[in-house]
């Protein structure tokens, strides 16, 4: 999901078709909106008709469906080149978001391994360094693989010792990655180059020797279309031919995502195996027993839930018999359920997660959606909690069990990223690293609101904005939300926020049921046959907005992407009365549909699926794509969606633009889409094309609600 979020707002009473006449400017009218053809096709799903006029644009390699994306992407791109704010905004958006990232430092064997991106890149670079104080050094660099910048690092995993470092690159968002082997003295790759290789999570032999990855098959291997799916365990040996890699584990369910792990001391490895949030299958195996069976931990049971090993302790971070988490531990020898001992209790704050680094359990919990780090010792006992800077959000964890410290990453909406070493006896922190970034947020704040939904359900949001902002509902104002797969929306530094900031804007940001911020309780409260329940928080969050005077609905929209796309494209056709505009990126919006295409099988345990017929029920009842009403007056919508998107078919976008096009009845708020090629769903973007699309959202928001830069 993408990372950022986007911008701007108020009333703009202005000519549709030569927004540049706003500048005293005499432009060309922009292309036409192109005509898009009616071919309904019918279904029948369970007794119920469903037609659907555009399943032709389903066909993403289609000449047609081509042509028409080049006539749709051509006319919205003069449209939004248009708006006589943009070029202000690039070059704001270009100086704040060239400024850098830095990450969390991982240690492996007296090196410090971490990610960082300076001015003027397009993707980061894996740095190295001997020690704390050491010169850095550049490990593996993905900027000169591509002219474009679109090829990215999307992961890597340094051997225990610190000398080879497993990493995969992929071309234009697409997340399918090639594994290749770096030596990191030397600089340079050794043979291997393993395909398919999305998301491959090596863990390592204790010797650096090999390491357990998984790997999606060759086509033709498995079922036509299934090849984003029987994700499959492997070991390899370094040096070793990738064809022979022995098959580890594969789950009979072809939807499951296995993922390895091997204990520290490198006697035990687990898999877990993952069938949506709420059903993980953890087995054992004793590594000097190569032949033997695997142990099972947890097999089969409706339960989520993370495991590690360390010195013959298994211990065990999940929800079972608890819905904020808590951790259960076992000897390793007796790894069982009917085993699991309640290690640390549940409290009233949601247990986000469990990381074990420098001989302690570090357990990250939300409080009313801000970070709080607790750290235990191995047998359960409270050490304390870590003194953070304020309220903010912390990022994993990480550190070597035998090391001697713990690293971790620090933001809120002020503070950049800030890394610090914690000390794991006195639990002092200490600045590793910082962002340094020369803005002056003095003049902003951000506050926590509560609000009641449609059922009298108290839920939290995150209101930011300038100081002294009046409730006169006049404030433009950018409502956005996720609300879904346990995803927690918590403070975080936004360079881009800050453009919006500076326009005047409002950034209102609610913690939807189906998100995680209130536990595995606030989660499925908004998943399943529970999911409107996301949608009627969303639209009583623009409701309160209103009521509370900083906005009125032709100084609001909305933004979203992917679960949230979902989210923006049920908000609009739900309420259009409520909202000016909105962003509805890389969304899923043919509910009755979606599970076809590319890897949304893995979502069925979220949203369900239309082959069940309670199920349907469900999705028939909200799915965007399914109540368009023609005649309708909807906000403007601007569609986004990426030609290599490996999670999200931009069919959706497609479809939904063209239903919504032919449906809506105010000419003065145009429906767009845009299908950005050699682009993903947001994963390894580079900086060029980051802030390409968020002058375009940004444009968009402000041409339709008035802001000109003159505020």
């Amino acid at each position: 999901m993408n990372a950022y979020r986007f911008p701007l707002a108020a009333a703009l009473v202005a000519v549709l078709l030569a927004p540049a006449a706003l500048a005293g400017k005499r432009a060309a009218p922009p292309p036409a909106c192109p005509e898009t053809r009616v071919e309904a096709v019918r279904d029948t799903l369970h007794g119920v008709v469903i037609v659907d006029p555009y399943r032709w644009l389903e066909d993403g390699e289609s000449a047609e469906v081509r042509a028409w994306t080049e006539a749709q992407n051509a006319r919205t791109k003069a449209l939004l080149d248009a708006v006589p704010i943009r070029e202000k905004l690039r070059a704001r958006l270009t100086e704040l978001l060239e400024t850098g990232t830095i990450d969390t430092p991982r240690p492996r064997g007296g090196r410090l391994f971490w990610e960082e991106r300076e001015a003027g890149q397009n993707q980061p670079v894996l740095y190295a360094r001997d020690g704390e104080d050491a010169p850095r050094f550049v490990v593996v660099d993905p900027n000169p693989l591509s002219e474009d910048g679109t090829a990215a690092m999307d992961w890597w995993s340094p051997s225990p010792d610190g000398r080879l470092v497993a990493y995969g690159i992929s071309l234009h968002g697409s997340e399918n990655s090639t594994l290749y082997l770096r030596d990191v003295a030397a600089g340079r790759d050794l043979a291997e180059a393993i395909p398919n290789a999305r998301a491959a999570q090596p863990s390592w032999d204790a010797d650096g020797a090999g390491f357990y990855y998984c790997r999606y098959p060759e086509a033709g291997t498995v079922p036509e279309g299934d090849e984003s799916y029987y994700r499959t365990v492997y070991h390899h040996a370094v040096g070793g031919a990738w064809r022979d890699d022995p098959l580890v584990f594969r789950d009979e369910k072809k939807e499951a995502w296995p993922q390895p792990r091997v204990s520290p001391c490198g006697r035990w490895l687990l898999v877990h195996s993952w069938v949506g949030h709420n059903r993980t299958d953890i087995r054992l195996k004793d590594l000097r027993d190569p032949g033997g069976d695997w142990i099972p931990v947890a097999v089969g049971e409706e339960l989520a839930a993370e495991a590690y090993v360390a010195d013959g302790t298994l211990y065990i971070w999940t929800n079972l018999g608890a819905p904020n988490y808590r951790v259960m531990a076992a000897d390793v020898t007796a790894p069982g359920i009917a085993n699991w001992r309640v290690l640390v209790a549940e409290t009233g704050d949601a247990l986000e997660s469990m990381e074990l680094a420098a001989g302690r359990l570090w357990l990250r919990y939300l409080h009313e959606a801000s970070s709080l780090v607790r750290v235990f010792t191995p047998d359960g006992t409270f050490a304390g909690e870590l003194s953070l800077p304020g309220l903010g959000a912390v990022g994993f964890v990480s550190g070597e069990w035998d090391g001697p410290a713990a690293y971790l990453e620090y933001e809120s909406d002020f503070v950049p990223p800030t890394v610090y070493r914690v000390d794991p006896g006195s639990l002092r922190l200490t600045v590793h690293d910082r962002l340094e970034v020369d803005l002056d947020t003095s003049d902003y704040v951000s506050e926590l609101v509560w609000y009641e939904s449609k059922d009298g359900t108290p839920v939290s949001m995150f209101l930011v904005h300038r100081k002294e902002t009046p409730r006169d509902g006049s404030n433009p104002t950018i409502l956005s939300g996720y609300g879904g797969f346990m995803v927690s929306t918590t403070p975080y530094f936004s360079k881009s926020r800050l453009a919006m900031l500076e326009e005047g804007l409002i950034i209102a940001r609610p913690h939807l049921r189906g998100g995680g911020e209130y536990g595995e309780a606030w989660h499925e409260a908004g998943m399943l046959g529970n999911k409107q329940n996301t949608f009627d928080d969303f639209i009583a969050a623009a409701e309160y907005l209103i009521a509370e005077g900083w906005t009125r609905p032709e100084r609001l929209a909305i933004w979203g992407g992917s679960n949230g796309g979902l989210l923006v494209g049920a908000a609009v056709v739900q309420r259009p009365d409520l909202f000016r505009a909105a962003v509805c990126g890389v969304p899923l919006l043919d509910m009755l549909r979606y599970h076809r295409f590319l890897i949304a099988r893995l979502w069925i345990p979220e949203y369900g699926s239309s082959e069940d017929p309670e199920q349907f029920q469900w999705l028939h009842a909200y799915s965007p794509y399914h109540h368009v009403e023609p005649g309708t007056a909807y906000p403007a919508v601007l569609f986004t969606a990426a030609e290599s998107d490996g999670r999200v078919d931009p069919l959706h976008a497609r479809k939904m633009a063209a239903a919504m096009q032919a449906a809506t009845t105010a000419k003065d708020r145009p429906i767009l889409v845009y299908i950005e090629p050699k682009a993903g769903h947001g994963v390894g973007k580079p900086v060029s094309k980051v802030v390409e699309e968020i002058t375009d959202e940004l444009s968009f928001f402000c041409w339709q609600l008035g802001v000109t830069g003159k505020e």
